[in-house]
Order: structure tokens, then C-alpha cells, then sequence
């Protein structure tokens, strides 16, 4: 791999680097209390369709019907729709390194996330995601989703940029190594500080403020 390449893109996990995790165990836990659900319960259900919501093969009104809705709730799908939406929340640091870099350097942007249809679209809506981001290449949409090396490979054919020229952010070490392996130089995300090191050291310099967010 060219190690000297200069990086033209970047790609970036949604959950976890831009926003929060959207419906990660933490909010499912919340959930179950806030509607008096039986947590184990809901995620054996959860494991067992989930992975099949996020590949764009259900509707969210269908994996709600399989994980909560199979019997009768004293609450409306809508009500737990929107329980479940709330859980999004951003981390603005990142979001602005993003924009910032995207204007300074001139990067293509894209999004490699797995994510349902509908909760992809509420976040993508919600914090603006597409005022900067070029491409989403979401698993709801493509039908592949991470570790699938397919859904990188989908990423670069839409970017039309070869993969010594991206730079691929994610804080799922597996997924980091996926992406190196097809020669896409990638940085594993812990926190905003040392991402924004990372990237001076490959030429990207950030000129935003430090400030003490911690991802």
C-alpha cells in the first residue's frame, strides 16, 4: 500500500463517531425499563431479527412486530417509535471536524454504516448529516452490511476513489481491520483528541478548537 498517497476521501461510521450508537444494548436497557419490558426476553428477540432489519429486509414497524409487538403492549408502536429515536444524540465536536475538513481539503465524504431504513433517515434528517456528507452507504439501502467487505467495495465504486485515497474512521476495531485489508488507511476512533492527532499525522490538520468532549 502507498502509504504517500494523498487522501481525497473520507469515509466515516455514523454510531459511535458522528452520533451516538442508535439502538445499541445501553438504550434497549432503557427502554425495557421505561416501558416495563422484560429485557432478557426482548433481546433474545432483538439478536434474532435484528441483523435482518439493518440489511433493509424488514420495516421497522415489522422488526417492532418480532421484538416488542407480538402480543398485546399498554403502549403504540408510535409511542415506542419515538422513545427509540430519542436515543440519538450527536457529538457536535465530530461532526464539525468533518465539515471543516471537507472544506479545507476538498475530501469526498461517505457514510459505510450499518443502520436501519427508518432510523438512518430519522438521523440523517435529524442532525443534518447530509449538509456534508456525499453519499450514504447504509446497509438498509445496499443490502450488505459490515464486517461484509462487499459494503467497502460498494463504497469505493460509488466514491470513484481508489482505496489508497480514503481514510476510513470507525471505532469497531473488526470493522477498522476489514477495511485495511482491501488497503484503506483507517483510523480506530476512541476519542475526538486523538483522532484529530491521527489525522495531522496523515496531513489532515485540524484547525478547530480543542475543547474536553470526550468522542
Amino acid at each position: 500500500m502507498k502509504r504517500s498517497a494523498p487522501i481525497t476521501a473520507l469515509f466515516l461510521d455514523i454510531g459511535g463517531v458522528l452520533l451516538t450508537d442508535g439502538w445499541d444494548h445501553h438504550a434497549r436497557k432503557r427502554a425495557a425499563r421505561n416501558f416495563k419490558l422484560e429485557l432478557a426476553e426482548m433481546e433474545d428477540r432483538h439478536h434474532l431479527t435484528f441483523d435482518t432489519y439493518e440489511e433493509g429486509k424488514l420495516t421497522l414497524q415489522e422488526y417492532l412486530g418480532r421484538m416488542v409487538f407480538y402480543e398485546e403492549r399498554p403502549f403504540t408502536p408510535a409511542q415506542f417509535r419515538k422513545f427509540m429515536f430519542a436515543q440519538s444524540k450527536p457529538y457536535p465536536q465530530m461532526i464539525e471536524l468533518v465539515r471543516k475538513l471537507k472544506a479545507k481539503f476538498g475530501l469526498k465524504i461517505a457514510v459505510v454504516s450499518n443502520e436501519g431504513r427508518e432510523l438512518n433517515a430519522y438521523r440523517i434528517r435529524k442532525f443534518k448529516l447530509d449538509g456534508f456528507v456525499d453519499s450514504f452507504v447504509s446497509s438498509s439501502f445496499v443490502h450488505v452490511r459490515k464486517p461484509d467487505a462487499d459494503i467497502f467495495r460498494l463504497a469505493l465504486d460509488i466514491a470513484q476513489v481508489p482505496a489508497r485515497q480514503v481514510l476510513y474512521i470507525e471505532n469497531t476495531p473488526m470493522f477498522v481491520q476489514v477495511a485495511e485489508g482491501l488497503g484503506i488507511r483507517s483510523i480506530l476512533h476512541t476519542d475526538y483528541r486523538s483522532t484529530c492527532a491521527k489525522l495531522a499525522s496523515l496531513g489532515l490538520q485540524n484547525d478547530v478548537g480543542d475543547t474536553h468532549e470526550t468522542r
